[in-house]
Parts: C-alpha cells; sequence; structure tokens
C-alpha cells in the first residue's frame, strides 16, 4: 500500500474533507427578489472538480423569462437603495465585510473546489476582494462630491449618487476578487 509523505496528507485530507461536505449533486440557486430560487431551466452546466472530475454543482441556463423576473426585480430594488442613507448603505458594507471575514475558509474551500485554486491563491482571491469592501466601508467619504470655483462667476461640483441597475461578467480564474471589485 501507497503511504502519503507528510507534504501531501494535508492536502489528501483537504480534498475528503471537500468530498464529504458533498455527498450529493446540488444544484446552484438563482438570487431572484432577495431569494434563492430553484432555477426552472431544462439546461444546466456540471461544475467539475478539477482534481477529480468529480461534478459538484449544477450551473442552470437560465431561462429568458427568469432573466427578466432578475432585472425588473433589480430595478424595482433600485429605487428604495437611490433613497437609501449614506449612514445605512455603510452600514450594510460593513455588514458584508463582517460576513466575508467570518466565512472565509468556507469562501476559500469552495474556491478550490470549483476553480482548482491551491487554498493560499483562493485566500489570496478573498482578500483582495476584500480590500474594495473595506474601501466602501468609508462610503461617506466617496459620496461627498467636490466643487470648484473655475471662475468668479462660474462653479463646477460633482454629485455622486447610484444611476441604475447593472451586471457584470466575471473571469472564471478571480471568483472572489471580481465581483467584489464590482458589488460595492
Amino acid at each position: 500500500m501507497y503511504r502519503l509523505g507528510r507534504s501531501l496528507a494535508p492536502a489528501a485530507r483537504f480534498q475528503a474533507a471537500l468530498s464529504a461536505r458533498l455527498s450529493h449533486t446540488a444544484t446552484t440557486k438563482l438570487f431572484i427578489n432577495g431569494q434563492f430560487v430553484e432555477s426552472q431551466a431544462s439546461e444546466w452546466i456540471d461544475v467539475h472538480n478539477p482534481a477529480t472530475q468529480e461534478v459538484v454543482t449544477r450551473v442552470p441556463k437560465t431561462t429568458a423569462r427568469e432573466l427578466e423576473e432578475a432585472a425588473k426585480s433589480a430595478q424595482s430594488a433600485f429605487g428604495e437603495w437611490r433613497r437609501t442613507s449614506i449612514m445605512r448603505r455603510q452600514k450594510l458594507m460593513l455588514d458584508l465585510q463582517y460576513a466575508i471575514r467570518a466565512n472565509t475558509d468556507a469562501l476559500a474551500e469552495s474556491i478550490v473546489l470549483e476553480q482548482g485554486k491551491v487554498l493560499s491563491d483562493a485566500h489570496g482571491d478573498i482578500m483582495r476582494g476584500l480590500q474594495v469592501v473595506d474601501s466602501m466601508a468609508g462610503i461617506p467619504e466617496y459620496m461627498l462630491g467636490t466643487r470648484l470655483e473655475v471662475a468668479a462667476d462660474m462653479d463646477t461640483y460633482t454629485v455622486r449618487e447610484p444611476l441604475g441597475v447593472v451586471a457584470g461578467i466575471c473571469p472564471f480564474n478571480f471568483p472572489a476578487m471580481m465581483p467584489l471589485w464590482m458589488l460595492p
């Protein structure tokens, strides 16, 4: 029987722990109107663990109706967000910051499982994205805007305000960092 060397034993234990967490293949839910919902898609994409080729989840090829519902929900939520006070927005950024920090290990394990990154790279991916969230916790400072007197009778100024709903397409190789650069 082949015995793992000391350097491989932690990796093998880590892989076994990840596999044990996935006793069945789950589907990735859609997040629409503040809730996780099962897609009605007829086509799915299997996500494989690159180390074992095991299917770890199935991602829906979202239907046009689901996409439209998500866009309408986001547009509706935007009206409320636009009226949200700066202090409340700051509180939400602080809550996001706390949630990421509290779940860093689980997020990193998910990245390892789905992307094949080594654990240290997965943690780095999360930490680089978290830097933006940390910065956005100072949102009152960012929202100040500016005023500049360009002539005796002329001022220019900026007003920072939410403009509307956006979508981001993130590259696969930075699954935490890139969305966190876009989100706040």
